[in-house]
């Protein structure tokens, strides 16, 4: 398949206006392919030769103006268009596309629960062509109008209202100009909850076998919806720009959600089968803010050229962080924010592969998928935080409103919308884009105190970059009147950095915070007097995202080499327990598990970590025995079991279905505690298949495939192994399933020679099936487990000989890069 280039784009676009699709989808033909058939109007500015996308699994028939066109012209996924004259053309193509089960395309899902079948789109990026044939580039929108033939009993969602018109046939109303990644079907038995808000029907969508469970939460989740959609319309001057707004929560999504105007679609993880915490619920509802946000950035005003990602997923970002904050009862997402996200863009900028948020030269569609990461998200809106609390949120929503007002329904480059602030305020907005978005790296903030007369000192703050920062510099003294351990604000000095002189602040506090509320992106050291206080006091901090900047300040010292891995789990023992935001108990739990313990940890070291952090489980779970946490329980359980060394307590709890005191043992806590006991041998397949016999569903088979991936048995690690790279059979989601059952710590003798076996097994599967198990082979099934240097080598060496194809190569060089870092740690720390 050829890729799309940024000039072969701009040639086409310059060449061509496409004006209205005309797309009939016919999926009744079976379960391995659909019909589809195209009608393309389009315009030529000149005489000339173009192409056409398509990516068929049989292409039946093409004609240009009534003319038949060689279905054997056909040339990987481009079907020429030579000889094109100035003026206007109408293209037909018919053809019989096949389904996916990557959640690429058009993917099917048959629910194991109910036999029930679903489809659905994922288009994004280029994934167009393979349902319909397309001009396929964000700049050549057009007006798309969809009817779809379905079996009986199916509803079909599209990004407009549709009709049913008898005899299973669907039809969409026209769409406004939108992009072709943008367009999207939804198609199934769908059990949905409807409503109206200010005229505008709204819809909730999922299998019929969740249905439970989305009516368990449907007003929650319409009335964030609701919330977030009257903020957004008192900050934006455009209305909505789309006929209705349908939220499809749908299986085996390989994102989070997707912005499709009219029919965002979502993972359906979103419908919440087990307990969550409520740090989950907020995240859900984030989730519900960052799409709709899409509607106006990236939906009415898309980018002209994937350079420009970030103006669609940074924007949205920040707008969905910030309008649930003021809009819902979710007060405190920056804390979620700074514990759980920003470390994502912390450390994607500091690997080989780190880019600008607004790159100047992404010359392919293939190049461009790798930029959907923490740099073009989490930097992203760390930049937008930034800029915001440096221009003022009045001139930021006045440029915003220029823009969409400039290119409603258009195409924007980072220059317009730069130059829609500008005309907002008197500053230099352009010189703060330079600085900001056309750099790379992380700048690292560190304070230092000079003293002065009467016990006095002045602060100066050492930048270790070049970008503007505005900052607060928290000064916390201790409270003398209870037991000393408690801190309380004396005052945030507001800086901007870089400093012209050092800044008098009185007498010396006990800890001196930079980055003191998070508006910035930077890393932040301690003065040696601060770093004792936050050792013994970090808990008696009033504010929890005070505490996430420091719990984020110890995690980079750690990656970095400069604290110790131990120490930082001492500090978690010792502040933890206490602590009340459940974001930064997952947060710190997160990372003391998966990269403390897992990765910067030697096999030695690692049991009296595991230990360290069971007690520190136990502790919590005694402290919520009064019912009065859930969240906390629950999180604490989950974390007990996962870093349990010996069965019997979670046995216990499997057997009796409950912890004691609660909670019971939903589906995600059996399988959780299954997977356990199977990586440490306490169980069998048998009790595997009973459990999968208990909980039939999507999630089951997923949970059992990461059971039996994880049995420390050689035979159960062969067959796992051929069902991800020796046979084509697995879904996205149950390839990442066995993926995450194979590599355990606790293995690696067991599996040490599948560990050379992974580059070349991972680069054929990846050429065979596509870049989504491409991203889960280099994600999910890479032994990070093998903190090593002949993993490492392994590693370099088929990234040097191997070619693979650029979403493995991307993953695998990011892999290594954190692979490197865990040896240096684990070499820093030796005594």
């Amino acid at each position: 398949m050829s890729v799309l280039t940024r000039d072969e784009a701009q040639t086409r676009a310059g060449l061509l206006d496409v004006h209205r699709y005309s797309i009939e989808l016919d999926l009744t033909t079976g379960d391995e392919l659909f019909e589809s058939r195209t009608v393309i109007r389009f315009s030529a500015r000149a005489d000339g030769d173009t192409f056409v996308e398509v990516r068929p699994a049989e292409l039946r028939s093409v004609t240009l103006d009534g003319q038949p066109l060689d279905p054997e012209a056909l040339d990987g996924n481009r079907l020429p268009l030579k000889n094109l004259t100035a003026g206007e053309h109408e293209l037909r193509v018919h053809a019989h596309m096949r389904y996916s089960r990557t959640g690429e395309g058009m993917h099917r899902f048959t629910d194991p629960t109910d036999g029930e079948t679903y489809v659905y789109t994922q288009l994004f990026l280029d994934d167009v062509q393979r349902v319909f044939a397309a001009f396929d580039q964000p700049d050549l929108k057009a007006v798309f109008e969809l009817s779809v033939k379905a079996p009986q009993g199916w509803t079909v969602l599209a990004n407009s209202v549709t009709e049913h018109t008898g005899d299973g046939l669907w039809q969409a109303a026209p769409t406004p100009l939108i992009s072709t990644y943008l367009v999207a079907v939804a198609a199934g038995p769908w059990h949905s909850v409807r409503t109206e808000h200010r005229g505008l029907p709204f819809g909730l969508h999922c299998r019929r076998s969740l249905a439970p469970y989305l009516d368990t939460d449907a007003d929650e989740l319409l009335d964030v919806t609701r919330a977030c959609f009257d903020r957004y319309h008192e900050k934006f001057e455009e209305p909505y720009p789309f006929d209705s707004y349908d939220q499809a929560f749908v299986p085996e999504f390989n994102a989070g959600a997707m912005e499709n105007p009219g029919l965002v679609t979502f993972r359906d993880e979103f419908v919440y089968r087990s307990a969550v915490t409520d740090t989950e619920r907020q995240t859900r509802a984030m989730v519900v803010a960052h799409e709709m946000a899409h509607m106006w950035f990236g939906d009415l005003v898309t980018l002209k050229w994937w350079d420009d990602i970030w103006l669609n997923e940074s924007f949205a970002e920040y707008m969905g962080y910030q309008t649930l904050t003021e809009a819902t009862r979710f007060t405190d997402t920056w804390t979620d924010f700074g514990v759980n996200r920003k470390s994502w863009g912390y450390d994607a900028d500091q690997r080989p592969s780190t880019h600008p948020v607004a790159p100047e030269a992404v010359d392919d569609t293939a190049s461009a998928l790798l930029n959907f990461d923490g740099i073009s998200y989490a930097k992203g809106a760390s930049a937008l935080r930034q800029l915001v609390a440096w221009l003022g949120e009045k001139d930021f929503l006045a440029g915003i409103n220029t823009h969409f007002t400039r290119h409603r329904f258009g195409n924007a480059t980072l220059a317009d919308f730069i130059d829609s602030l500008a005309d907002a305020t008197e500053r230099d907005v352009h010189a703060w884009a330079d600085a900001w978005l056309r750099t790379t790296g992380v700048d690292t903030l560190t304070p230092h105190l000079a003293p002065g007369e009467n016990g006095t000192c002045a602060l100066t703050v050492d930048r270790t970059g070049s970008r503007p920062h505005r900052i607060a510099a928290g000064l916390y003294d201790r409270d003398l009147g209870d037991d000393g351990r408690h801190l309380v604000l004396r005052e945030r000095l507001h800086l901007d950095l870089p400093q012209t002189g050092a800044h008098p602040i009185g007498k010396r506090p006990a800890l001196l915070l930079l980055n003191d509320g998070d508006l910035s992106y930077a890393k932040v050291r301690f003065d040696p007097e601060s770093f004792e206080t936050v050792r013994k006091d970090l808990s008696g901090l009033p504010e929890p995202l005070t505490r996430a900047v420091v719990w984020n300040a110890l995690r980079d010292a750690v990656r970095d080499g400069e604290l110790a891995p131990a120490a930082y789990l001492e500090t978690a023992r010792a502040h933890l327990p206490l602590e009340t935001d459940l974001a930064i108990v997952q947060g710190v739990l997160a990372f003391a598990s998966t990269y403390i313990t897992d990765r910067y940890l030697t096999p030695e070291e690692r049991p009296a970590a595991l230990a360290t952090l069971s007690e520190l489980c136990r502790d919590l779970i005694r402290r919520t025995e009064d019912g009065d946490n859930p969240g906390l329980r629950l999180i604490a359980v989950r974390h007990r079991i996962d870093v349990a060394a010996h069965p019997d307590t979670i046995a216990a709890w499997l057997a009796d279905g409950t912890v004691p005191g609660g909670p019971e043992l939903d589906p995600e806590l059996r399988w959780r505690v299954l997977g356990r006991l199977a990586v440490l041998g306490a169980t069998d397949e048998a009790a595997i298949a009973a459990e999968l016999e208990r909980d039939p569903s999507a999630t089951g088979l997923e949970g059992a495939a990461r059971c039996r991936a994880a049995l420390p048995d050689p035979e159960a690690k062969a067959r796992a192994w051929e069902a991800m790279f020796g046979s084509d059979e697995l879904s996205n989601y149950l390839f990442t399933a066995t993926a995450q059952g194979f590599w355990q710590p606790e293995q690696a003798d067991l599996v040490r020679a599948y560990v050379p076996r992974y580059y070349t097994d991972a680069v054929d599967v990846a050429d065979r099936r596509g870049p989504a198990i491409a991203e889960a082979a280099g994600r999910w099934a890479f032994p990070a487990h093998a903190v090593d240097p002949e993993n490492l080598r392994l590693g370099e060496e088929c990234l040097r000989d191997a070619a693979p194809i650029p979403a493995l190569r991307r993953k695998l060089a990011d892999q290594l890069d954190d692979l490197a870092r865990a040896l240096r740690v684990q070499e820093s720390t030796k005594f």
